[in-house]
């Protein structure tokens, strides 16, 4: 296999989830070994940020890259879900403000639309970050992520939430194109009616609806229709690792073993992994 990236640009529009203010994705082609850049449109300077685990300054909610400048593009993880699953190895994605869009809180408008973009074979063969050794990240909670040895992406996610409604749920799939799009991408981000009021209350998820989540109150779903996909919660948590992972620079061959794990888990044991070049190694197909 030979790196990809797109043939021609396209644009997509939405609302930033905290903000609130429109948001407007550029995706253009990029030179071969350059991976996945996100650029600040809308600054002169200091404006670069590479989608790697080593530029990611916050975890929470989402995962944010930052820069030397304290600048930020946050809420990248189910765009590079999309970039995985598609096959796009380098892309130069304009940006205009510090939040890329919701869409519908899931990686289906942004698979939808780039799939119906041609892409183009590069000169350079592709690169892949094999795991030779197993490494984890633990939290003092017991939620962790664990990858281990393997010949394709595995993942293989538990959560278990009090309410009846989520409960406990797993996925367990190598993940390939069928997989993604009718049980990954459709997956929307999920939260409680309270986690909703608190953070509105500090004036935060300013575009935040029921058209862009899933929003639980007790044991009721407010969204008409309920969920989109069989055990969507996992499902939607399992898109997020695959968007978190690829911040890795490399499509990842190992198994993925995760519990109750997010953003914070899945930078934290890219980190563990790099640590050490016994972890790893860098192939080519």
């Amino acid at each position: 296999m030979r790196q990809r990236t797109f043939e021609n640009k396209t644009e997509i529009k939405g609302i930033g989830l905290h903000s609130g203010c429109e948001s407007r994705l550029v995706f253009n082609p990029a030179p071969e070994n350059s991976g996945i850049v996100f650029v600040r449109s809308d600054m002169r300077d200091n404006n670069v940020f590479p989608a790697l685990y080593s530029s990611v300054v916050d975890t929470r909610n989402c995962t944010c890259l930052g820069n030397s400048s304290g600048q930020i593009v946050s809420t990248i993880e189910h765009i590079m879900a999309a970039l995985y699953a598609l096959g796009i190895d380098n892309a130069l994605i304009e940006v205009n403000n510090p939040e890329v869009p919701i869409m519908d809180g899931s990686a289906q408008v942004f698979y939808d639309v780039l799939k119906n973009i041609r892409t183009v074979e590069q000169g350079s063969k592709r690169k892949y970050l094999k795991v030779v050794k197993s490494v984890e990240f633990v939290d003092d909670k017991g939620n962790y992520v664990k990858l281990y040895p393997g010949n394709n992406l595995k993942i293989n996610f538990v959560i278990d939430f009090p309410s009846k409604i989520v409960g406990h749920q797993k996925f367990s799939a190598e993940i390939n194109d069928e997989i993604f799009a009718t049980k990954i991408a459709p997956a929307r981000t999920f939260c409680e009616k309270y986690q909703v009021d608190y953070l509105r209350s500090v004036g935060l998820i300013k575009g935040g609806s029921l058209d862009n989540a899933v929003v639980l109150d007790g044991e009721t779903i407010l969204n008409e229709g309920g969920f989109r996909v069989e055990n969507e919660c996992v499902n939607h948590k399992t898109l997020d690792c695959i968007g978190d992972m690829y911040t890795s620079g490399y499509r990842l061959l190992a198994e993925v073993e995760a519990f109750h794990s997010g953003h914070y888990h899945n930078n934290e044991v890219l980190k563990k992994l790099f640590s050490s070049k016994d972890n790893y190694q860098i192939v080519e197909d």
